[in-house]
């Protein structure tokens, strides 16, 4: 069984010898290939992970240097006993109980107008402020 193969171009030899930068492309390419491979191979085991670690991560309302805070309707902290805010959910949620909410549900204990108003406090997060990483890792398209 022979198949047709397209001719390979074969490098000028001098006196016979293959010069240098054909046999440096050549291992390059090559090393290049190894490189790839175990990148690959690393790569998507810490993709999956990092994926589950999204879902696990948690955001807590408010962030526990204002534990005591309540959470007005538009998501800002306001102080404690403020009409028509509500008091901070006391614990973190985690990133997939988030994830449901912003997609329609609503947080664990939480009426319409307290979830809502937690969610706003989630929009409203910055960088610095404890589960902004948490909401952000949300954020990233998969």
């Amino acid at each position: 069984m022979s198949e047709d193969r397209p001719e390979q171009e074969v490098p000028e030899t001098v006196d016979g010898i293959i010069p240098d930068n054909v046999v440096t492309s050549r291992r390059q390419l090559l090393m290049g290939g190894a490189v790839a491979a175990s990148a690959i191979v690393s790569i998507r085991p810490a993709l999956a992970s990092t994926a589950a670690s999204v879902l696990n991560c948690s955001i807590p309302v408010p962030d526990p240097g204002r534990g005591s805070a309540y959470v007005a309707p538009d998501g800002r902290v306001v102080p404690p006993g403020t009409q028509g805010a509500f008091p901070g959910g006391g614990r973190a949620f985690t990133g997939e109980q988030v994830k449901q909410a912003l997609r329609g549900g609503r947080l664990p204990g939480t009426g319409y107008e307290q979830n809502q108003a937690y969610l706003n406090y989630i929009r409203r997060l910055q960088s610095g402020t404890s589960g902004f990483t948490c909401y952000a890792s949300l954020q990233m398209p998969r």
